[in-house]
């Protein structure tokens, strides 16, 4: 996520604003999953190349529970009184909340890269399993035991699974995939589709061909982007 706008800057905004240049020009999530030597490690490939690579498969939603998915849980600090939700917002801040008691978050900014907002206000925030939880069990979750349904729900080993966005933009993406929504700021769109192509990499997800036809298309318009993604254990 894009760090350093200035405090005296972002403490001049409104609740939710429209990002300024500097914080819409956001690096890819993908750029940096793993270094080399790392287990599971992939190079940078092509976006293109990467779609290809995602089984192709029929959804299968029979058996869908939310709560199949256990979230949030105690995080990757058991100790600190945050939960994975509250540790990812504070992982994302562009600049750092205060922490109470219980983890209560006062203060701090973020910027929202669905919609290209600042939002000055964690409980505007939601955190987004980039694939949606449904979507993961569509495409292969259904057959996941429990323990790996909770590590997919949880998964901060990567930065790209769980993502702090406007709570607006993550209940209006619901469970969608591609072929029926996509970010409302447009320049989001490559590093969109090269996060969500890297988490089903990831997690050895499969694509329909809607979904998968629909990838290619927004690749189109994206010939330079590359997914680098790191085999889930």
């Amino acid at each position: 996520m894009l760090r350093g706008l200035p405090a005296l800057t972002l403490a001049a905004l409104p609740l939710l604003t429209a990002g300024t240049p500097a914080a819409h020009a956001e690096p890819s999530r993908t750029a940096a999953v793993a270094t080399p030597g790392t287990v599971g490690f992939r190079a940078p490939i092509p976006l293109f190349e990467a779609i290809d690579q995602i089984p192709l498969a029929d959804e299968q939603r029979a058996g869908y529970k939310r709560d199949l998915y256990k979230h949030w849980n105690r995080g990757l600090n058991s100790s600190d009184g945050c939960d994975t939700r509250k540790e990812v917002i504070l992982n994302e801040a562009v600049v750092t909340p205060q922490v109470g008691a219980g983890c209560k978050l006062t203060g701090g900014s973020w910027h929202s890269p669905y919609d290209n907002l600042v939002v000055t206000d964690a409980a505007r925030l939601d955190v987004d399993h980039f694939v949606p939880l449904a979507e993961v069990h569509d495409s292969g979750g259904y057959g996941w035991d429990a323990a790996r349904r909770e590590a997919y729900a949880n998964d901060q080993a990567s930065p790209d699974t769980l993502i702090a966005v406007s709570a607006a933009s993550n209940r209006s993406k619901s469970d969608k995939d591609p072929t029926q929504w996509l970010p409302s700021d447009g320049s989001y769109h490559c590093t969109y589709a090269a996060t969500w192509v890297g988490t089903k990499l990831r997690w050895n997800l499969a694509a329909d061909e809607a979904e998968h036809q629909a990838l290619l298309g927004l690749a189109e318009d994206c010939p330079t982007t590359t997914v680098v993604y790191e085999t889930a254990p």
